[in-house]
């Protein structure tokens, strides 16, 4: 750990990444500490400040390297130099050596390269983060690509796990972050990493994505040769397409960028909704474009490593807040933020509203070109965080892709319409979920179940008459039994009050001769005070 933290500050020293702080916003004492660090004495040398962040997070390993990934994406956010160098991120990682990609192949196919391909590139075709892929070709002639998780990855992605997960401890104690939930983030985002060093999970999840595009003009997905693809190797059809961020190429071959943007929209509306299952590493270096029909264009889709899905209800809630946002209903938003559970059960749904609105309505019904998702979720995090909202881990890779998609649309069409492209996707959708279509749907689903249960209604019926019968006379038999002993109650007390009574009178018989001597000798209070006694006494 103390080896790792090391090598963190070596780099960000190495490549004066504190160059890059915005000093003049910071406070004056931090501003003071930053210029007294020794940092200082370290030169910056020649390199532009891109190059130093690039270099910086691929010197510092796989999930460094994926934060440059989705931040390369936000040139909104960037400046040009720095996004077009994180850009390099996305497939272009210093590859590991061939023969150690070749014997690795080796030894988990457990067979020799001759007998496994009819040829093997040694040079690399791409290399990213975690895997390279090498092109090759099958005994049969088709063209396939080789996918090899790096060596020695898995131990340096736990050592920054572990310091991820002690940063987020310390955040959790802070109150201001602990609505952020740190630790549950850090967990959910370690599953879905490690998930990534598993090719078979990928295979399945390509598969699976293949299975729900098939045939379609929108999404092409190549296809997994299962035969060849193990934990560390996976061997998949080789695709041929115009990387989705080289606009240029896309623009000599007459693609239809409007189309493409909207398409692209379309593609994550559907997989969200219609499929709940979608590609949750939806970066540029991912994504290509057809060579074919430009003018009617189909994405490509490759590395499914990461996959996200949601349950019915939060599929539910996400539409509704959705469409509640384009038909500017914020207190339907507030409302449904309440009743899901995401904000503190005290919040006035009339005054969140009002928060989200302020927020919410400056940027609506704009071009995207003029918006930044980016900088309206960090808004509506700090609105809030008055009310007590937790972020919700499940939802993380959907707000990640989402903001994926913003950065696509913007190199795209900068002037796509988001609201207008999806607001008709989601009616669509949530019509056919309340409808009469829906509850066919959800009938067939539960067809087999019931299916098997019908035979045994009548049964199951005859139970249940059996039990509420023998319950109703339990409880009748109880009542009987609890008036009983309430009568039998009643009846002893007035017994032993008769019993009291009589004692007491003939007690008063036999001693009325000395008492009326004695009380004929005694003041008026003495006798008013064993008057009230005596009736006391009698009453109790």
């Amino acid at each position: 750990m103390i080896l790792r933290l090391t090598r963190i500050f070596w780099a960000i020293t190495r490549y004066r990444l504190d160059t890059l702080l915005p000093l003049e916003r910071m406070p004056w004492w931090l501003r003071g500490l930053f210029t007294l660090s020794p940092l200082r004495l370290v030169p910056i040398g020649e390199r532009s400040r891109g190059e130093r962040l690039r270099l910086a997070l691929e010197s510092l390993g796989p999930i460094f390297v994926k934060f440059g990934q989705m931040l390369s994406t936000r040139r909104d956010l960037l400046p040009e130099d720095i996004a077009d160098e994180l850009q390099r991120l996305q497939d272009q990682v210093p590859p590991f050596p061939g023969h150690q990609a070749m014997a690795l192949v080796e030894e988990e196919l457990a067979m020799s390269l001759e007998e496994a391909f009819a040829g093997f590139e040694p040079e690399p075709l791409a290399s990213a983060s975690v895997a390279q892929v090498h092109a090759a070709r099958l005994h049969g002639g088709e063209a396939v690509v080789v996918k090899i998780i790096r060596p020695g990855i898995e131990r340096v992605m736990r050592q920054d796990m572990a310091l991820m997960y002690r940063f987020a401890s310390v955040l959790a104690r802070i109150p201001e972050a602990r609505r952020l939930r740190p630790v549950e983030v850090v967990r959910d985002y370690e599953a879905t990493l490690f998930d990534e060093l598993d090719l078979t999970k990928e295979a399945a999840n390509t598969s699976q994505l293949k299975r729900n595009f098939k045939g379609s003009p929108l999404l092409f997905v190549p296809a997994i040769h299962w035969g060849l693809t193990h934990r560390r190797v996976m061997v998949q059809e080789r695709i041929y397409g115009v990387p989705v961020a080289d606009t240029p190429a896309l623009l000599a071959q007459g693609t239809d960028l409007k189309k493409l943007a909207e398409r692209g929209v379309e593609i994550f509306f559907t997989q969200v909704f219609r499929d709940n299952f979608f590609h949750a590493d939806m970066h540029p270096g991912n994504i290509f474009v057809s060579f074919e029909h430009p003018q009617d264009p189909q994405y490509i889709a490759i590395d499914c490593g990461i996959v996200g899905s949601l349950t019915r209800e939060d599929q539910d809630y996400l539409a509704r807040n959705l469409l509640a946002f384009f038909h500017q209903d914020y207190y339907e938003v507030a409302a449904l933020h309440i009743e899901s559970g995401w904000v503190g059960e005290g919040t006035r749904a009339n005054e969140f509203a009002a928060a989200i609105r302020t927020v919410c309505e400056p940027i609506l019904e704009k071009p995207l070109k003029d918006i930044s998702f980016g900088q309206v979720l960090l808004g509506l995090f700090q609105t809030a965080r008055r009310f007590n909202m937790e972020v919700q881990p499940q939802l993380v890779l959907l707000q990640k892709t989402l903001l994926n998609i913003e950065g696509l649309g913007r190199q795209l069409y900068p002037d796509l319409d988001l609201w207008s492209t999806a607001k008709p996707y989601l009616e669509r959708w949530m019509k056919e979920r309340a409808g009469a279509s829906g509850l066919w749907e959800s009938l067939k689903r539960q067809a087999p179940e019931l299916s098997r249960q019908l035979p045994e209604l009548p049964v199951l019926a005859h139970q249940v008459l059996t039990r509420t019968e023998l319950e109703h006379r339990q409880r009748r038999r109880q009542a009987d039994a609890m008036g009983g002993i309430s009568r039998a109650l009643s009846q002893r007390g007035r017994s032993q009050r008769r019993l009291r009574l009589g004692l007491l009178l003939l007690a008063g018989a036999l001693a009325w001769q000395p008492l009326s001597e004695w009380a004929a000798g005694q003041p008026w209070p003495a006798l008013t005070a064993a008057a009230l006694g005596v009736l006391l006494l009698a009453w109790h």
